[in-house]
């Protein structure tokens, strides 16, 4: 493979948002795999959100992607798995899989779509560089013939359309709304875009659990997130799952529990002075004042989203909800940078009197 924009390359990345803003390029968030298409003649790579070959487990897109895509190109965009009229993580998730035979089972069951919004490179070309604008239209004119398994992702520069979509697209199971400037460069792994979504949400590492009260499954996960320093912040819990479920975690966690404390990152909880420096779970209970000893420690080494409702300081303010395991992310991702950062408003504006009635 020899392409003006060479593997492995990281997607450029969004900062959340409450309100869609004015005055930019908008397109519909999707919910699936982010994926970056390499194809130089017959060869295809197909590299994740973490650069990870994501290759071997979509056969039955490869086939799509050398019979749409230009001879030589890269392209930015997403994996999806439509079930009737909703699109299907779940059944993406169940991709992730060692056995072969599986996952070509699975390709004709269930089969994969690509859904391209930006392009990195056509022939000779890196695009980089190029605006935004310039890049779209040359992604429509380069994907105009396109079919399924490919297609191009719906844009608009209208705000109106925008918000139409965000109200619209909910029920297909779509996340939001993206917007970008129109004379942005692409900028790998850099948070330069803007995402508005239904919901916060949060990928957040899974470095210990407690368990239940009836028995030795799971009752909460712990949850961590990398601040600017790289240490692994305990940042909350998600709790609140069916007996059977708790089950399933306990046996898909065990293989990941560790034997001692010590190297892991939240090795000094027992010393009290440590919690004064990071957040570690243990610490003194602000209502009892006690500390809670019972937690397991596990190798954070997988991540998990979970909605929350907002933030006070650096934690969760309550129990986060668990919504999937995301194998499509990398632990070291897992930051404070992907929060999103609350509406700013006057306080003065809640707290004055109302006007005296006449």
């Amino acid at each position: 493979m020899d392409l003006p924009v060479m593997p492995p390359v990281k997607p450029m990345l969004a900062k959340p948002q409450a309100r869609i803003p004015t005055g930019m390029h908008y397109e519909a968030k999707w919910d699936g795999f982010r994926a970056i298409v390499f194809r130089d003649g017959d060869e295809i790579e197909i590299g994740s959100r973490t650069t990870k070959p994501l290759t071997r487990y979509f056969p039955e897109l490869v086939e799509g992607l050398r019979a749409n895509l230009p001879e030589r190109c890269v392209v930015d965009g997403e994996i999806v798995i439509v079930r009737g009229p909703r699109l299907d993580f779940d059944a993406l998730l169940e991709r992730i899989h060692p056995a072969d035979s599986r996952v070509r089972m699975l390709a004709e069951r269930t089969p994969a779509g690509f859904v391209a919004f930006d392009l990195l490179a056509l022939g000779d070309d890196a695009l980089l560089d190029t605006p935004l604008s310039e890049r779209r239209a040359a992604l429509a004119d380069a994907l105009a013939g396109a079919r399924p398994p490919v297609f191009v992702t719906p844009a608009t520069t209208d705000v109106e359309v925008a918000r139409q979509w965000y109200r619209q697209y909910e029920g297909a199971g779509l996340d939001g709304v993206i917007a970008k400037p129109l004379d942005l460069p692409y900028r790998p792994d850099e948070r330069l875009m803007v995402k508005v979504k239904h919901e916060r949400t949060a990928d957040c590492v899974v470095a210990g659990l407690r368990h239940h009260k009836s028995g030795p499954v799971v009752g909460s996960l712990l949850l961590g997130l990398y601040d600017d320093s790289g240490r692994l912040q305990h940042v909350g819990v998600s709790a609140a799952f069916a007996m059977r479920r708790r089950q399933e975690l306990m046996t898909e966690l065990e293989p990941l529990i560790m034997d001692a404390v010590d190297d892991h990152p939240w090795a000094d909880w027992a010393r009290e002075e440590a919690h004064a420096e990071s957040r570690m779970p243990g610490a003194p209970s602000r209502w009892t004042g006690r500390k809670d000893l019972t937690w397991v420690p596990l190798r954070p080494e997988r991540v998990c989203e979970v909605a929350y409702d907002h933030m006070q300081g650096d934690r969760f303010r309550h129990t986060a909800r668990f919504r999937r395991w995301r194998p499509d992310r990398e632990p070291r991702d897992c930051t404070y940078e992907q929060l999103e950062e609350p509406v700013g408003f006057d306080l003065a504006d809640v707290l004055t009197a109302p006007e005296p009635r006449r």
